[in-house]
């Protein structure tokens, strides 16, 4: 295991598969995958583009790091002679002494999480259930019922119903509607939150300062991502570090865990019968 972010990034972008280039947030899968680092932060991939920008930033042509195209950053291929002002280390040190903004970059989008195609099943519902997800593999898991924003239900994959989460959080609002004219009619829900993930998990206000076409390009990459229209050929734009994959609730698994307890009993009984 590697003992730095940037030790890590390194690591995945020797590899010659790599060699043209790979968007940051399968770096970040490829880090947890491999088990080159850990961490108990939500927003591991917004820590890793963070770290890459940082080291173009203040070592320019030093940097191990190219940016190559959109999110996507490759290692440097010719070394350069230019001697460098911090080590990798002493950078990312400085990094965190200063805190520096893990989603200071695409900061116009409105968008700032959102989840696709999350199962009903996997919540225990009630007035305040937990939403929870990952950013990836090796992330905290975060609770989104607070979140504000826009949701839309599913039956399967037929859009049934659009609402918005704003005087009443997103957990409440969808909890609302297992129990109202809409409960048997949906079985899947994506949302699209306004609020950001901050490294330890919690949610936060944003202020927007936004132009219309960056609000036009917002609106645009949340219709693409969630009604997926066959002709376009590419996800919505800046998206990709806001996606949270859904986890489990404790709750569930316990149940589980019981109901199979519960069944092993009852088939040895009957055996011993």
């Amino acid at each position: 295991m590697e003992k730095t972010w940037i030790k890590a990034i390194k690591k995945v972008l020797a590899d010659p598969e790599y060699a043209s280039g790979l968007h940051y947030t399968e770096i970040t899968e490829q880090i947890f995958f491999r088990g080159l680092y850990e961490t108990d932060g939500a927003t591991p991939a917004a820590t890793v583009r963070a770290q890459i920008n940082s080291s173009i930033k203040h070592k320019g042509s030093a940097s191990p790091f190219i940016k190559i195209g959109p999110g996507v950053f490759a290692l440097r291929t010719t070394q350069s002679n230019q001697i460098e002002n911090l080590d990798d280390t002493e950078l990312e040190e400085r990094n965190s002494a200063h805190e520096v903004p893990e989603l200071e970059s695409n900061s116009m989008s409105i968008i700032r999480s959102f989840g696709m195609y999350w199962h009903r099943e996997l919540i225990v519902w009630r007035a305040d259930p937990k939403l929870l997800g990952k950013q990836s593999t090796g992330s905290k898991q975060v609770d989104f019922c607070k979140q504000k924003g826009i949701y839309i239900l599913y039956d399967h994959h037929s859009v049934i119903y659009v609402g918005r989460s704003i005087d009443r959080p997103l957990g409440k609002r969808l909890f609302e509607h297992t129990v109202d004219r809409l409960g048997s009619r949906w079985n899947r829900f994506s949302w699209f939150g306004l609020l950001n993930v901050a490294k330890d998990g919690n949610l936060r206000e944003v202020q927007f300062n936004s132009s219309a076409s960056s609000l036009i390009t917002s609106l645009e990459s949340l219709l693409i991502e969630a009604l997926e229209p066959p002709l376009n050929r590419k996800r919505g734009e800046n998206f990709s570090e806001y996606e949270y994959i859904q986890d489990i609730d404790q709750e569930l698994r316990e149940r589980d865990l019981q109901h199979t307890l519960r069944l092993i009993e009852t088939k040895l009984r009957g055996q011993s019968e």
